[in-house]
């Protein structure tokens, strides 16, 4: 929940003080996005350290694949010229990329975990993280409602109002399945060799 705090608070902080002046605005939205590919990097941490608590390598593979992922990812977003506005594809492609990355760890769980019942709960939670993450992010690249009526959601209701709420729900999803991870480990725990 720390990186959901993280990045909600740096998206708080890029919309509410963008408007002081234009140096500012371009620093907040690279906070912004980083804040983000933060939400997305520690968002693999629960599920991968308790699947894999009992197998150290897979999980120091899995935790540095993605840490070094998002660490290629804030370094490339700190770069002013992908602050353009025309490199916002570019930029959600990166974050979509991170996400992604997490199918080949959760087919391993899946696979590892074949005779666990609760794993079909983990991978509906995750599944739901996932789909709220890329509609948020379809209407974040599409800027729909607001393309299809312009100024009647200037307020209210626009695509990134909406990519937001989309991330919550995410987190939200996610963590009902990290608390399903930690139950489960303290249950099992490790097998003796």
């Amino acid at each position: 929940m720390a990186g959901a705090m993280f990045c909600l608070m740096s998206s708080c902080a890029c919309h509410l003080l963008s408007c002081h002046s234009h140096r500012l605005n371009l620093f907040l939205i690279r906070l912004d996005y980083t804040g983000i590919a933060v939400m997305i990097v520690v968002s693999f941490f629960p599920p991968i350290y308790y699947i894999f608590q009992c197998e150290p390598r897979w999980q120091l593979a899995y935790l540095s694949a993605i840490s070094l992922a998002g660490a290629a990812t804030v370094y490339a977003l700190m770069s002013p010229r992908l602050s353009d506005a025309k490199y916002r594809a570019h930029r959600a492609l990166l974050f979509v990329g991170m996400g992604l990355s997490g199918v080949v760890p959760a087919v391993h769980a899946a696979a590892v975990n074949w005779h666990e019942p609760r794993r079909n709960v983990t991978l509906a939670y995750e599944g739901a993280m996932a789909a709220s993450y890329l509609v948020g992010t379809a209407f974040y690249l599409t800027r729909v409602p607001e393309r299809w009526r312009p100024g009647m959601f200037d307020l209210c209701g626009q695509s990134h109002q909406i990519f937001h709420l989309l991330v919550i729900a995410g987190a939200l999803a996610h963590y009902g399945a990290a608390i399903v991870f930690l139950r489960v480990r303290d249950e099992m725990g490790c097998p003796a060799n």
